[in-house]
């Protein structure tokens, strides 16, 4: 936890770059540290859909109190591959207060309505109907379908790079696998190595901060037929 109060913390599980989760009693640390600071927590849930470990909260409100403090959004992209579409949702519960300089409590969610009213057009009807129809079983279906071959995607990456004595995170509950550099090589070093040696690119750490380097992101948004290609051409790769 931060050593002085902060205002907002911004959390988002399942994690984009890292692919790690966060589980309830977690999660829990976070909220009681928001009540007791008067903090405002920025939940992004966008992978939610991802989950797949039984003590890993689909919602912040899922934890005690969480309603107190926190805002959560989510994203159609990733679930129903929504990318550009720009279509999303954001929860801010009625019990929300956020505190001006001289302590006084405010209530949020006029303040987000207020914002919505005015100063959003609103998502155009034709992805306004698509976004209604991933709630259908069919649409719920097909959904959980390709959201399962990903996953079986990222089961192979994380499986075989493991194999190969790779220090790896995520790809269990997440489509992304956070891969840490042999031999403590840079996050470009080990980008380049695999684009020249196993023609294969991935994202290097460094890119998403200074805390990412020494690490590099490959995702499992692909066909399992080019994943286990990958996999092999990397396996036969000398770090």
């Amino acid at each position: 936890m931060p050593a002085e109060p902060v205002d907002i913390i911004y959390l988002c599980y399942p994690n984009n770059p890292t692919g790690t989760t966060l589980t309830k009693d977690q999660l829990k640390v976070f909220v009681d540290y928001a009540k007791e600071n008067k903090s405002i927590i920025l939940f992004d849930a966008a992978y939610e859909a991802f989950i797949h470990e039984d003590d890993v909260p689909h919602s912040i409100y899922e934890i005690e109190g969480a309603r107190d403090v926190a805002i959560e959004f989510r994203s159609f992209s990733k679930t129903a591959g929504f990318t550009g579409t720009r279509c999303a949702y954001t929860v801010v519960p009625k019990e929300l207060m956020a505190y001006d300089s001289e302590d006084n409590a405010v209530e949020v969610n006029p303040l987000w309505n207020r914002r919505q009213t005015t100063k959003f057009n609103g998502v155009s009807y034709p992805v306004q109907k698509a976004a209604e129809a991933t709630y259908s079983e069919e649409g719920k279906a097909q959904i959980k379908e390709i959201l399962d071959y990903y996953m079986e995607n990222a089961k192979v990456i994380r499986e075989s790079l493991t194999d190969i004595g790779l220090e790896v995170y995520g790809g269990i509950s997440s489509p992304y696998i956070w891969v840490k550099t042999p031999n403590g090589m840079d996050s470009w070093k080990f980008f380049d190595i695999l684009l020249n040696e196993a023609n294969v690119v991935g994202t290097p750490g460094s890119g998403f901060g200074p805390s990412g380097e020494g690490y590099l992101r490959l995702t499992a948004f692909n066909t399992l037929e080019n994943t286990k290609e990958a996999m092999d051409r990397i396996s036969k790769v000398e770090f």
